[in-house]
């Protein structure tokens, strides 16, 4: 069987994180895909995206809008819903946090969506508010929102044929919110280009590495080095970084965004890297592991799948900084091998997700092109 016509989906490119980064391996794997988005700015994208065929919603004409797209949440079902794939295509592959596996497909193309998390805001909304700190009025005036887009979003499920999840903790979302199954493949991680650092080369700092916002819990890790008085440097930028800075002691620098060889090269020296926070699937911690450093996480989320607690580093809770201190000390008490992490952490290659993807995709439009004859509107796992 030949190989099919594949079109591709993301919620939004107007900003660039571990989402886009899997866009991006989609997009290598299939180049002549169409990208279909609710808006598109190729000032806040790497420049390879502006060679890219991207097609976009109406949103794309509203003033401020690739600014700040979250007060136009509301808008995008609407923008989905008129956003439709061309025929003559195959697959459509979306890449979906949200929005994404909400465009409209013709009845004979299949529809395999990369799920990064059902939208958090719509399922979770308390925890999201209280990471956003919003107020009681604020969270009161949202409710209707809520209800209308989670109705939305069960809908937009129902219309999709496969799922696949980036983690196993995705994977129990979308069958709790959606009743649903899926197949977990972990996102790619560039791990071929990072390097490890001799033994005497390590140095005594220890590394953060994030968006700087409340969610993140970074505080956790400044209050330990304050109380422990290690060295602690920060990577990243970001709303809360004000707080952060005026809570950091004399053992706290940060040092904003930097370079790709410049992170490369804290990673490979630093003593440890520290993840306070859950994440869905957590590509950072994997680079940490890549350039041959334990990792010192929060045991929920993707770091109970990337992390091996002894052996790549350690894994703490509860989320307190009583919780990781307790961490810390146990990882001085720890050896670990820079080589076993290295390799640990190759099983998140960005070749092996190119390659399962690319089986995942041929393997169901085989099985879907057979059954073309009979129904072939009905979701299936």
């Amino acid at each position: 069987m030949t190989e099919p016509r594949v079109a591709l989906s993301h919620d939004y490119l107007n900003q660039y994180g571990g989402a886009e980064r899997v866009v991006e391996v989609f997009h290598r794997v299939y180049p002549d895909a169409p990208v279909y988005t609710s808006i598109f700015d190729p000032d806040s994208m790497p420049p390879d995206y502006a060679t890219w065929d991207v097609r976009t919603s109406f949103l794309q004409h509203v003033p401020g809008v690739h600014r700040n797209h979250q007060p136009y949440l509301p808008l995008y079902p609407l923008a989905f819903k008129f956003l439709r794939v061309d025929e003559g295509y195959d697959v459509l592959l979306s890449s979906s946090s949200a929005w994404g596996k909400g465009i409209r497909v013709p009845p004979d193309m299949l529809h395999i969506c990369y799920c990064h998390s059902p939208m958090r805001f719509a399922w979770d909304f308390d925890h999201y508010a209280e990471r956003e700190r919003m107020d009681w009025v604020s969270r009161r005036a949202v409710q209707p929102i809520l209800r209308r887009l989670r109705n939305w979003d069960r809908a937009t499920a129902k219309r999709v044929h496969h799922f696949i999840a980036n983690s196993r903790t995705v994977q129990k979302r979308i069958a709790e919110y959606w009743g649903r199954t899926s197949t977990v493949i972990h996102p790619p991680v560039d791990t071929e280009s990072f390097r490890t650092a001799r033994q005497d080369q390590v140095e005594e700092y220890f590394v953060l590495v994030s968006r700087l916002v409340p969610y993140k819990r970074f505080d956790l890790a400044i209050e330990a080095a304050n109380e422990l008085a290690f060295p602690l440097k920060i990577i990243g930028d970001g709303r809360a970084r004000a707080e952060l800075e005026e809570m950091a002691g004399p053992t706290v620098e940060f040092l904003g965004r930097v370079s790709d060889d410049e992170r490369n090269r804290l990673f490979a020296r630093c003593r440890a890297a520290i993840f306070p926070a859950e994440d869905d699937f957590g590509i950072g911690q994997v680079e940490v592991q890549a350039a041959g450093r334990p990792v010192i996480a929060f045991d929920r989320g993707g770091a109970q799948e990337t992390v091996i607690d002894g052996e790549t580093g350690v894994l703490f809770s509860p989320q307190t900084t009583d919780g990781l201190i307790d961490a810390i000390r146990r990882f001085e008490a720890l050896t670990f091998s820079t080589e076993s992490i290295a390799w640990h952490a190759q099983q998140f290659s960005r070749d092996r997700f190119e390659r399962e993807i690319r089986e995942f995709v041929s393997e169901r439009f085989a099985a879907f092109s057979g059954l073309r004859s009979g129904t072939v509107d009905q979701a299936g796992d």
